[in-house]
């Protein structure tokens, strides 16, 4: 088992080069130049020697390959340097905003699994029955739903429930306080975006959590169990739900490592300053440090969590042994 944790590790190093590779190049072939954006934005012309200027001091006018060299180095010392638009370092500017997105992602993510297994095992459990068709029914409407519409229409309903009852419209705080600092007001500020972002999620995963179950339910070791007399609620508990998980956490994890910096219009609408919103931001504006930082780090939290899916499989079933 240590050993291929060791491989696994290993294997990410191509991996995350492959991809600073790419994103560097895709970088450079956007059109647009970076210090003109900053020099131009109040609408005026700017002179040739002040862009050369500006180009100099952010490395741009060094040839390609010593660029790919400064940037893989400063991964390799975890030196990531300045924005190029704001010139402040990189890690101050993704501090606050990563603790942002990664509780949006983790409370997202609690509150689908806590939604799709319960639904899903009690849906595969009276499959054909009403109860099975409200919750596929309950499901679909979560996969055809955007988050960022039942976004509104949570933001829509709190201001008229609010109004209602207190006579007074309320709306969820917009300023971000981490959650060991004033627990109520970080929850009254992310459940909602969590609550919109983990029923699309739980949608998901609760359909695949009843068909693994109910493939899962026609094996052989199930009908064993049975004709030995154990109880339904164990053989279901035990024997079945947990082989019929594996898929399940595939999708779990996948998903968790797209909500750390894919809720770009979710973050819109309930007005967060998170990953997905600087993402655009550093793309529009051409800053390529940031880009390329955010970038590798998604790529990273992917890598990573793909690794602790695999191991989780282990745990979850006996028969897969990692030996090599």
């Amino acid at each position: 088992m240590l050993r291929y944790v060791i491989k696994r590790l290993l294997l990410m190093i191509p991996t995350l080069f492959g991809a600073a590779v790419l994103i560097f190049l895709l970088m450079r072939t956007i059109p647009g130049d970076i210090c003109y954006l900053r020099l131009a934005a109040g609408g005026g012309s700017v002179v040739q020697d002040v862009l050369d200027n500006c180009r100099r001091q952010l490395g741009l006018d060094q040839p390609m390959w010593m660029q790919f060299w400064t940037f893989i180095k400063g991964l390799i010392t975890f030196d990531f340097g300045k924005s190029m638009w704001t010139n402040r370092p990189i890690i101050d500017e993704i501090a606050l905003r990563f603790q942002l997105s990664l509780q949006v992602a983790i409370m997202a993510t609690l509150t689908a699994v806590l939604i799709a297994i319960p639904l899903g095992t009690i849906a595969a459990v009276k499959q054909n029955t009403w109860i099975d068709y409200f919750v596929r029914t309950f499901t679909i409407a979560g996969i055809a739903m955007p988050s960022f519409w039942l976004g509104i229409l949570i933001i829509l309903t709190i201001l008229v429930t609010s109004k209602a009852w207190f006579g007074v419209p309320w709306m969820p705080p917009i300023r971000y306080v981490p959650i060991w600092q004033d627990p109520w007001y970080n929850l009254s500020m992310l459940i909602w975006p969590a609550l919109a972002t983990g029923y699309r999620y739980s949608a998901v995963a609760t359909r695949m959590t009843r068909s693994a179950l109910l493939e899962v339910l026609r094996e052989d070791y199930v009908r064993t169990a049975r004709a030995k007399g154990l109880y339904e609620k164990l053989v279901i508990n035990r024997h079945a739900l947990r082989n019929a998980l594996l898929p399940v956490v595939t999708v779990v994890g996948i998903e968790f490592a797209f909500l750390m910096g894919g809720l770009v219009v979710t973050e819109q609408v309930f007005n967060l300053n998170g990953l997905g919103k600087l993402f655009v931001e550093s793309v529009l504006n051409h800053d390529y440090a940031m880009t390329q930082f955010l970038v590798m780090m998604v790529v990273a939290i992917f890598a990573f969590t793909n690794f602790v899916v695999d191991i989780c499989y282990a745990w979850l079933d006996p028969r897969i042994r990692y030996t090599r």
